[in-house]
Parts: structure tokens; C-alpha cells; sequence
């Protein structure tokens, strides 16, 4: 195949990844509440189960620090992708509770390997005055091939009766086809400062740990039982959870580079400190909620909140050695992922007595993360990395 050299840059591979990791992804999670309940019969015990096995793939992301000492970053990811798209290809044909947990967790570890990487190449290869629109604009790219796969979802599951079998066939498919593509048209890039391939855990790093622990553990309880309320409490099918997925990644795709831009503009504290006090307000929302119509509007405003989150990652690019940029990538995804080990196994019990007491823990999180978001400095840098510096 004929490429240019000019269209093979380290910003267009980033950006072509970026849209293949939501093919497959944005399939299982679209699919996964209805088919495990629908097909596999699972309650809200087996959906905690699997969803705190999906996590363990990304408590585990440290070490992708020692398997960089064999593999190059860049080849690293593209492998990763590979085996995502295998783990979604293979959940359909496996409808059974030990079925579905094996093959999320293969899917997981090709998910969580792949952010992890995808992650320390962006904050290397991006300048720091444009990692913020660019974060924006990758953000933008997976929205498009998120419509692309809830569209489509949806006009098959409501106009065809496609089984969901053959829906994660087609994108797990289509995902592996464009994983060779990148694997043969992309030169391999050289690193421009060479990272370190052991853990690295600072002291002046503690308020970036701080907040992304923080945000493993708020993330979850919209992943996990933000579409699961919507689909037990106000029987939403299938095709109007893609619709609302839908409606979120449109708005990714027209406003997500433009929030990255405001975020380098405003800052990070400013730009979390509204992140968190509008996620406070979703999900007290969430346990008060009866009404079908207004569920699915907070869902759609609890997506939107998290475009912010950008900022964490600029913050880090910021306050980082440039040689730690990798390591700390990996060490933060397993923070990122103690709380969510844990806790949508334990809410998952939580669920079947409160469910309203599952978004309320959601809110009191969320206040801590507001708390902590305000000790972020102006200017962070090395050496100003909290304002109590």
C-alpha cells in the first residue's frame, strides 16, 4: 500500500488507534447489559462479578512497564489492540456466565494494555502547549467510530433483528482488519527520550495518584450501574441504550477538541473543579430519579463531565520527568483500578438492597475529587506540583 511519509506521523497513528479501540470496545459495552441479562440471565451479582473481572486486567497494568524492556511501545499497543478486537469477536459465541467472564477478560487485557500505552505515547510524541487539543481532538475520533458503531447497532437490533452475535462479528472484525492495516503501514517511531522500564512511584506525584484513584472508583459506578439502572428500573432496550450512546458521542465528536482547547486555556484545577461539581449533582440525581426520560438525560450529562477528566492527564505531562512518562502511565492505570477491583462486586451487592445508596457513595466520591482538585497550582510543572508546595 502506498502512504505517504508525510501521513505517517506519530500524530495520525495515535489518531488511527484512537478510532479503532472504540470499534471494538464501544460493541461490547453497548451490547454487554442486555445480552448478559437477556441471553446469559445474569442479575445484578453476575454483572458486578464480570465487570470487577474486567478491571483486573487494568490493576494489573503496572506491568506493562517490565514487558516495554522486550516489546517497543508502539508495537506494544498495536498487539494490544489485536487482542481486544479478539476478546469482542469471541463474546458472542460464548452466552454462558464462565463464557462471558473469560472472554471480557481477554478483551480487558488487550483494552487496558492498549490505554496504558496509548496514554505514555501521547504525552511523549505531543507537545506540551498542544497535548490538550489534541487529547480533544483524539477524543473526537473515537466518538466517530463510536456513532459509527451505535448507529449501526442500533439500525440493525431495530430494523433487521441482527443477532448480537453476529454485531460484535462484524466490529471485532472490521477492528482486526484495521489493527494489520496499522501494523504494516506505519514505520516504527523512535522514542525521543528513552523511558524507564521499572516502576516509578514519586512523592511529588501523590495529588495526581490521589485524583486518578479517585476518578477508577467514581468511573466505575457509571460504568457499571449507570446503564444497568436504565435497563432493570426503566426496562430501556438495547437499542435506546445505542441511541444514548449515540447522542453522547455525538456531542464528543462536536465539542471534545474544543473543551481539550479550554482546558489548555483555563487550566486543569479550573477545568475539574466544574467536572466534579457537575458529577456531584448527576449522581445524587441518579438515586433520586423515577422518571425513564429524565434517567437517560442524566445519562447523557454524566458522559459529557468526563471529557474534562483530559486534564488529569495534562497535569501529569506537566509535573512528570520526561523519562517517567511511561512508567507513571502504568503504575496510575492500577491505581486507577484498586478501587474498581473491588467495587462493582461489592455495589453489586449494595444494588440488590439501595440502588439509590450505589449513586450516593458515586456523589461523596465526587466530593472528594473536588477537594483535592483544588490544591492543583496555576502553572504546575516540576517542582510546583500541588499548591501546597
Amino acid at each position: 500500500m502506498n502512504v505517504s511519509r508525510d501521513w505517517r506521523s506519530p500524530a495520525n497513528l495515535l489518531l488511527i488507534m484512537a478510532f479503532i479501540m472504540p470499534l471494538a470496545f464501544s460493541t461490547w459495552a453497548a451490547l454487554i447489559n442486555n445480552f448478559s441479562k437477556e441471553v446469559a440471565e445474569f442479575s445484578g451479582r453476575e454483572i458486578g462479578i464480570l465487570q470487577s473481572l474486567r478491571e483486573v486486567p487494568g490493576f494489573l497494568a503496572f506491568t506493562a512497564v517490565f514487558l516495554m524492556a522486550y516489546i517497543k511501545e508502539q508495537r506494544f499497543a498495536i498487539l494490544s489492540l489485536l487482542l481486544l478486537a479478539l476478546g469482542v469477536v469471541s463474546t458472542g459465541y460464548f452466552p454462558t456466565v464462565v463464557g462471558l467472564y473469560i472472554t471480557t477478560v481477554v478483551m480487558s487485557i488487550g483494552f487496558h494494555y492498549f490505554e496504558t500505552i496509548n496514554q505514555s505515547l501521547t504525552l511523549q510524541w505531543i507537545d506540551k502547549s498542544t497535548a490538550a487539543h489534541f487529547l480533544g481532538t483524539a477524543l473526537a475520533v473515537k466518538a466517530g467510530a463510536s456513532i459509527l458503531v451505535f448507529g449501526s447497532t442500533w439500525l440493525m437490533l431495530e430494523n433487521w433483528a441482527v443477532s448480537y452475535k453476529t454485531i460484535y462479528l462484524v466490529f471485532g472484525g472490521l477492528a482486526l482488519l484495521l489493527v494489520l492495516f496499522v501494523w504494516m503501514a506505519f514505520p516504527q517511531f523512535e522514542a525521543k527520550v528513552e523511558q524507564k522500564t521499572k516502576l516509578v512511584i514519586r512523592k511529588s506525584y501523590w495529588l495526581y495518584y490521589s485524583l486518578v484513584f479517585l476518578s477508577g472508583a467514581r468511573r466505575q459506578i457509571f460504568m457499571v450501574f449507570a446503564g444497568f439502572l436504565l435497563v432493570e428500573k426503566f426496562n430501556y432496550s438495547a437499542a435506546s441504550i445505542s441511541l444514548l450512546f449515540l447522542a453522547n458521542y455525538v456531542f464528543n465528536l462536536l465539542f471534545a477538541a474544543r473543551i481539550g482547547k479550554l482546558i489548555g486555556v483555563i487550566g486543569e484545577r479550573r477545568a475539574l473543579t466544574f467536572e466534579y461539581v457537575g458529577l456531584i449533582v448527576v449522581f445524587v440525581s441518579y438515586a433520586l430519579v423515577e422518571n425513564a426520560k429524565i434517567a437517560g438525560a442524566l445519562y447523557i450529562l454524566d458522559h459529557f463531565f468526563f471529557a474534562f477528566a483530559i486534564a488529569v492527564k495534562t497535569y501529569l505531562q506537566k509535573i512528570a520527568e520526561p523519562d517517567d512518562i511511561a512508567s507513571t502511565a502504568a503504575v496510575s492505570f492500577t491505581i486507577n483500578h484498586i478501587a474498581a477491583v473491588v467495587l462493582p462486586a461489592v455495589l453489586g451487592l449494595v444494588w440488590l438492597h439501595s440502588s439509590a445508596l450505589v449513586f450516593l457513595i458515586g456523589a461523596g466520591i465526587a466530593v472528594g475529587s473536588l477537594l483535592l482538585s483544588q490544591l492543583i497550582p496555576n502553572q504546575p510543572e516540576i517542582g510546583n506540583e500541588t499548591r501546597l508546595i
